[in-house]
């Protein structure tokens, strides 16, 4: 075999290849053999029939179509290993000769990954990222927060209010027709809070247990979801919320801690490291922009289509489902239309596209591997994320073939932890952070939401 390597353009090559025909003698062969398991000849028993006999009844034709089917995939593996070339997806191949007996030559156009030219060092890169500063307003927030928590509720006789929790039976209608899914009895509420439907608070509001009242509001869910309903609810207990004292008797039942004076320390230390976390992953955001600022890294059109209706096909079909809504009520929600959202669409998967082949290429380039443990701990993270059990997740990876999608998510983590460690990185008050504490966790979680999805790749 014989090949050569046209480069088109700096994301797609054209692979030319040339068979001698004895070098399909082992596909001409099995050929033959399935054909054979295939067809009845009279006179001659199943999987023994002459090669001149299937040749003669059914058209030499169909063994060599046969033979190139089972041959091209082999010779197509053979020549982009003999090119060196990283392949990205399933190439477009061209049978442009067949010669019985002589020869085959077939082209095969494919994209790849283009090359990269990195920086020999990345101390030119400097970020400023928000200072990480706990106000007492925030401590505040945080305890009342928890006191919220542990309010109690008591009945009282008197028209409903903001705050209070009432308790109401529903009733909607569309079209006059009362809904299957639109009844429902007992129904807790907090005035104020949002949970339910739009129009309820100023609905109940000023009434009294046994007091009723309609109102119009577009249902989110159901059979009838984005639809306006008549809505009718039904006031059957007013109950107002009592929060408790702030004092070292609450922080006793609100904590391990026995003075309201600890918990409160203990809520800035949590929002100090809380605001850390934000801080070392913003930091890796901007460094990754920057980062992709100093590389030209041009995106092949077919991986860069086929991620964005990837993009577009978990969004509508998978997050968009599970919260009931579809695509044009999704864009009416964030006030985008749909122009916007192709743009915005297109812009994640480029992005995404180059961040993958950027951290790749310095993953190669520092020669960083990736240790059982950190796999480990990774699988742990992903499992926390996707609300499964460690063992579920890592059953469903290994199922699904994913473990190098893992790996290579690790990997881009140390790669861009490589470029963190020798940029700048300053705070709003002019401070150079040290990010070490937080930095592992930020950098995979960064890698891993910038970064394609690997399955559009071969």
């Amino acid at each position: 075999m014989k090949s050569a390597v046209e480069t088109l353009n700096p994301t797609r090559v054209r692979l030319s290849i040339e068979v001698p025909f004895e070098e399909l003698k082992d596909s001409l062969d099995a050929a033959y053999k399935k054909i054979n398991q295939q067809v009845t000849v009279k006179g001659f028993r199943k999987g023994k029939i002459p090669a001149r006999v299937i040749d003669q009844r059914f058209g030499r034709g169909a063994v060599l179509e046969e033979a190139v089917n089972d041959a091209l995939p082999k010779f197509y593996t053979e020549a982009v290993n003999e090119a060196e070339i990283d392949v990205l997806g399933q190439p477009e191949v061209d049978i442009t000769e067949l010669k019985d007996g002589e020869t085959l030559n077939f082209t095969a156009e494919v994209d790849i990954r283009p090359s990269l030219e990195l920086p020999e060092d990345f101390s030119s890169i400097e970020v400023e990222v928000d200072a990480v500063e706990v106000t007492e307003e925030d401590i505040d927030k945080s305890v009342e927060q928890l006191r919220e928590r542990f309010a109690s509720t008591s009945p009282v006789e008197r028209a409903a209010g903001d705050g209070d929790v009432v308790t109401v039976d529903l009733e909607a209608k569309v079209d006059g027709e009362i809904l299957e899914d639109g009844v429902a009895s007992g129904v807790s509420y907090t005035i104020g809070s949002g949970e339910l439907l739009e129009g309820i608070d100023e609905a109940v509001k000023g009434l009294e247990a046994g007091g009723e009242a309609t109102f119009t509001s577009e249902l989110k869910g159901g059979s009838a979801a984005g639809k306006a309903a008549e809505v009718t609810v039904k006031v059957t207990q007013v109950a107002a919320r009592e929060l408790p004292e702030l004092d070292d008797e609450f922080a006793q039942l609100a904590s391990e801690f026995d003075t309201l004076e600890e918990l409160k320390a203990d809520s800035r230390k949590r929002l100090e490291n809380m605001k850390q976390y934000d801080q070392a992953t913003q930091a890796q955001e901007r460094v990754l922009d920057k980062l992709l600022e100093l590389v030209e890294v041009p995106v092949p059109e077919k991986l860069l289509e086929d991620e964005v209706n990837t993009r577009k096909h978990n969004l509508e079909h998978h997050q968009l489902g599970q919260m009931g809504l579809d695509l044009d009520k999704y864009l009416e929600i964030q006030g985008k239309t749909a122009e916007e959202f192709e743009t915005e669409t297109r812009e994640a998967a480029v992005k995404g596209i180059k961040t993958q082949f950027v951290l790749d290429e310095l993953v190669k380039r520092e020669k960083l591997n990736v240790n059982q443990e950190e796999l480990t701990e990774h699988l742990m993270r992903r499992a926390a994320s996707s609300g499964m059990s460690p063992d579920q997740f890592a059953q469903a990876v290994v199922e699904g073939g994913q473990v190098p999608l893992l790996v290579g998510e690790v990997a881009r983590g140390k790669a861009l932890a490589t470029v963190v460690e020798t940029a700048t990185v300053k705070d709003t008050n002019g401070e150079v952070i040290d990010l070490d504490d937080d930095e592992d966790e930020a950098e995979e979680n960064t890698a891993e939401a910038a970064t394609s999805e690997e399955n559009t790749e071969a």
